[in-house]
């Protein structure tokens, strides 16, 4: 099943009339790959296909050779490196190929941004433009599927997540074969190949941790004590994992920091299957004490999500708690527009707390699984 995704028409309006390189970030295994063929496919250019994993081309990609790039590319209309982040000083030589061969389109995919921004986002600047390209959204989803569809596959979401792949799978178990190879295959790759890594085990430990703590407040120094590495070691990967789009994080929103709290942090999975895969517990939700954290993580995520599909930078996602212990799940701020939201499976009836309206107002919403459909699409 192709399901078009949310970034497809910009993108291929970036391409194929900006004078633009074109950069498509994600995770491993969100799409990217099937989104570059299928926009190469409709085009009808000539393209030059490159996977990075191919030795035999990375040594002209990073040569800095203007004759050897001009001698690899000629004839061609499109240049499409997958995994681009593999080939060294990459963006200089994206740099004079979009320079000095001012007609050639250039795509590139990458799954590790801390990496691959790294190598180019100095050197071209204001050559490209970036996208990122996550595992499937509801938004998504609701192109090809009815209401009733989404609503009756809702469970499996939250359980198994939304990854390309798990769309052709028939059974559970394959789902969660498929899974299990993203969490022991891929998710930590990129971490583990481009960074030292004393205690790589470590970082499936963090996780593990976080992914029980989903929708609580995080303490650096309780899982510094928990894993025995020190508090900057602790920061370093939840960065790491952060750019790995792994988890993204939710900062405290506050204006009053002698009643709020303001300097404190959740972490999310942009993925419920990789979550509950890494605490290995793919029950189905009947069987389930942790409906209210896989709920929470779901909608905020698709939120998140969506935000990223439309390259809306101004939202910004945050919760909101007072040192009396009254909390709000989620807050977007977009400019001076305020809105909270409260977050729960079941359909509830619920004002917003005192202390909020009496500081920020009234605008608060309860979403639960009868209109959530309506909140993220």
């Amino acid at each position: 099943m192709y399901v078009q995704r949310e970034i497809q028409k910009d993108l291929e309006n970036t391409l194929f009339t900006k004078n633009k390189i074109t950069v498509l970030y994600g995770p491993r295994q969100a799409g990217k790959t099937t989104l570059s063929k299928n926009i190469i496919e409709k085009s009808g250019l000539k393209t030059l296909s490159i996977n990075a994993d191919q030795y035999k081309f990375i040594d002209i990609l990073s040569s800095r050779d203007l004759n050897k790039l001009q001698g690899l590319v000629s004839g061609y209309d499109l240049l499409f490196i997958d995994e681009g982040q593999r080939v060294p000083e990459i963006g200089i030589n994206l740099k004079i190929l979009h320079d000095e061969i001012p007609g050639l389109k250039i795509l590139v995919t990458g799954s590790s941004s801390f990496l691959l921004s790294n190598r180019i986002s100095e050197v071209l600047t204001g050559r490209k433009r970036v996208f990122t390209l996550t595992p499937f959204s509801i938004r998504e989803l609701s192109k090809t599927a009815t209401p009733f569809e989404l609503q009756d596959k809702l469970n499996e979401r939250l359980v198994f997540g939304s990854y390309p792949e798990l769309f052709g799978v028939e059974s559970l178990q394959n789902m969660k074969e498929y899974l299990n190879d993203i969490t022991s295959s891929y998710l930590y790759k990129d971490i583990l190949e481009l960074e030292t890594i004393r205690y790589p085990h470590k970082i499936r430990d963090l996780l593990r941790l976080l992914a029980y703590q989903v929708g609580s407040q995080v303490n650096i120094s309780e899982l510094s004590k928990n894993l025995k590495l020190n508090s900057e070691t602790i920061e370093r990967y939840l960065f790491l994992l952060e750019q790995s789009f792994i988890i993204f994080k939710l900062s405290a929103f506050s204006t009053n920091p002698r009643k709020e709290v303001s300097k404190s942090d959740k972490y999310f999975f942009f993925d419920n299957g990789i979550r509950n895969m890494l605490i290995d517990d793919l029950r189905m939700i009947s069987e389930r004490n942790d409906t209210g954290q896989l709920w929470e993580n779901f909608i905020i995520s698709e939120k998140y999500k969506n935000l990223l599909n439309s390259n809306d930078f101004e939202t910004k996602q945050f919760f909101w708690r007072n040192y009396n212990g009254t909390e709000i799940d989620y807050i977007e701020k977009d400019g001076d527009d305020l809105k909270a939201y409260e977050i729960k499976y079941n359909k509830t009836k619920k004002t917003a707390p005192l202390s909020w309206r009496n500081a920020y107002g009234n605008n608060f919403v309860t979403i639960n699984k009868d209109n959530f459909l309506e909140f993220l699409t």
